[in-house]
């Protein structure tokens, strides 16, 4: 790249993008390619590293992440493979934002705050060096640096005195010399094409998948590295907390994300961080499996741990302010009130909306979503909703989006093309092509999908069936035998078990997603909701066919309980209700999607739309 033009950069940049499943860069990617990375050039030539090899818009495995730049090359010392990688900020001046260790606020930026560039880089080489294998092997290999390249030591003096600028070198304009001389001191003149393409074609560590840490991730935060938002979104808690304390202040902080965008990562980050402290925390979900998984996994061997996690309907005559911090996990799953059978009659009377239990309960409420996961009448977790809330007490409101995926290997592509196909977002369906890290396919019958996903499994992968909720749901028999309720043609399987007991050798609801035992069961919305598996299949039934050139809904064949009565569940709301579920059950995957229609025209069509 020292040696090629700008304008050929920028053009197979942006045919790397699309042939990677990243979409099309907009118009301030090119621009900061075209500021950033011929500066980057001259330095090294400059430097005298003009063998190095320059590795551009690098996705972080198994995330949509992209590191700017990441340079390969040749230790100077150890003749060893050695890399860099490098954050490229255009910014003037920026400052410390608000007090904080870790957070800045950019002069003219429209996002407030921003993560300290440092803290940044550092987090992608942490990333890099627990997944890609050559890395893990000599940690001491990668390092990270920031370069702010237009700005003076006085327009970003401030960063220079945070604690997160020592977690990466932070070099200016104004310091290109030393830039020179720390690229010097990690990299040799001599070529580094043998160094990128170890790391190029490295093995990919499998992900550290949430439930399988979170026993440590609760003693031991550094089990997981938070990237960008996330770990903005974490910063920003931590100072809310620090404010709340100060000034006896609440403040209200809303981490907004798709499926696997790391909500779930943050929350247990916090809560092992705020344990800790000996800050009053708790974490809360609406979610029984969740909730249950938690409990075992994370809290295996120890009471007090899995008191840490509750249930949305936990607090409704919790004293006002009570804890510090409430973390509340899936809250796309908030019901409008906290009661069900079993409320005692005093409480019951006395019912008030949960958001205003949950906001009275904590000084930093802190609502993790996903508001294409709201799939039962009565949910009512939303962005607005909650901030209108917020607003209406008069409360501090912050709001943090996470725009990363890590679930359905890191492809923002595939989660926009789910999206699309159900119609929950642009103006129509897009054809589908695979990518090295995610596969979708189409199958024939519910037979082929078991095989296929079964051999999967005896490769090593995990894989679990799941349905759209168009057949009854029976409990065993007396002797535990399982009914097959899932009936297509000769082919038919159980549902997984309601109950939270283990019954002929299937494991208990909660668990359906996790134990290897679930993988004889089909699951269901709420039992797949808020896990992931490595290989997806999908079955979708008649209550979401396609016919000619629209999805229809046909609520007559949707066997939920909850959707029966239409004058709690209207037809829209219903229509818009079953394509948030299959959007759940589309999105679990990590590795690969296999799906299946109940509906041959529907078939048709899904075939047609993975492309080629």
């Amino acid at each position: 790249m020292c040696d090629g033009d700008a304008s050929e950069v920028e053009r197979r940049l942006a045919e790397h993008f699309v042939s990677n499943g990243m979409g099309r860069p907009g118009p301030g990617e090119r621009r900061s390619w075209r500021n950033s990375l011929p500066v980057l050039a001259q330095d090294l030539r400059d430097a005298g590293l003009g063998g190095v090899e320059v590795i551009p818009e690098h996705r972080l495995p198994l995330s949509s992440k992209r590191a700017d730049v990441v340079l390969a090359g040749v230790h100077p010392k150890t003749g060893a493979p050695s890399y860099v990688v490098v954050e490229l900020k255009q910014w003037s001046t920026a400052h410390r934002w608000q007090g904080s260790e870790s957070l800045v606020e950019v002069d003219g930026a429209p996002y407030r705050p921003s993560l300290h560039p440092s803290a940044q880089v550092a987090g992608y080489a942490e990333y890099l060096r627990d997944f890609v294998t050559v890395l893990a092997d000599v940690p001491g290999s990668m390092v990270g640096a920031a370069y702010l390249h237009n700005a003076t030591d006085f327009g970003i003096g401030e960063l220079r005195d945070m604690p997160a600028a020592q977690e990466a070198r932070l070099f200016t304009g104004q310091r290109r010399g030393d830039l020179h001389d720390f690229l010097r001191s990690r990299l040799a003149p001599e070529s580094g094409v043998e160094a990128a393409d170890l790391f190029l074609s490295s093995a990919i560590a499998p992900s550290k998948q949430l439930l399988s840490v979170a026993a440590d991730e609760i003693r031991d935060r550094k089990q997981f590295v938070l990237l960008d938002e996330q770990r903005v979104a974490y910063e920003l808690v931590l100072a809310a907390v620090d404010e709340a304390r100060r000034a006896d202040h609440k403040t209200v902080v809303v981490v907004a994300g798709g499926p696997g965008s790391g909500k779930s990562v943050i929350a247990l980050s916090l809560l092992g961080t705020l344990a800790r402290q000996g800050r009053p925390v708790l974490h809360a979900t609406g979610s029984q499996s969740f909730t249950t998984t938690l409990r075992q996994v994370a809290g295996k061997g120890s009471t007090k741990t899995k008191s840490l996690f509750k249930y949305f309907n936990s607090f409704m005559d919790a004293e006002k302010n009570s804890l510090e911090v409430l973390i509340l996990d899936e809250a796309h799953r908030l019901r409008e009130k906290s009661v069900n059978r079993y409320t005692p009659k005093t409480l019951r009377e006395k019912a008030r909306p949960q958001i205003e239990e949950l906001l009275d309960t904590a000084r930093v409420p802190v609502f993790l979503l996903d508001q294409h996961q709201v799939v039962r009448p009565g949910e009512m977790g939303s962005v607005p909703e909650i901030e209108a809330h917020a607003a209406a007490r008069g409360l501090t409101g912050r709001h943090v989006d996470l725009n990363a995926q890590y679930r359905a290997g890191g492809s923002e592509a595939y989660l926009d093309w789910v999206l699309r196909l159900l119609g929950l977002r642009g103006d129509g369906p897009i054809p589908w092509r695979d990518e090295p890290s995610f596969s979708v396919d189409v199958v024939d019958s519910p037979t082929e999908l078991e095989q296929r996903l079964s051999a999967l499994r005896d490769r090593g992968y995990g894989a679990r069936m799941t349905a759209g909720y168009c057949w009854p749901w029976s409990n065993p028999t007396k002797d535990g035998a399982l009914i097959p309720d899932v009936q297509i043609g000769d082919w038919s399987r159980p549902w997984n078990l309601k109950s939270d007991r283990a019954v002929g050798g299937a494991p208990p609801s909660p668990l359906w997603a996790t134990d290897p035992a679930g993988f004889g069961q089909v699951g269901c919305v709420y039992t797949a909701q808020g896990f992931e598996y490595d290989w997806n299949g999908v079955i979708l039934g008649h209550d979401l066919v396609w016919r000619t050139d629209r999805w229809v809904a046909q609520r007559e064949f949707n066997k939920d309980p909850d959707f029966r009565s239409r004058k709690t569940v209207d037809d829209e709301t219903f229509d818009r209700l079953v394509r948030h579920v299959y959007k759940v059950l589309l999105t679990r995957g990590m590795v690969g999607t296999l799906l299946y229609s109940t509906d041959g025209e529907t078939r048709v069509y899904l075939r047609s739309v993975l492309g080629s």
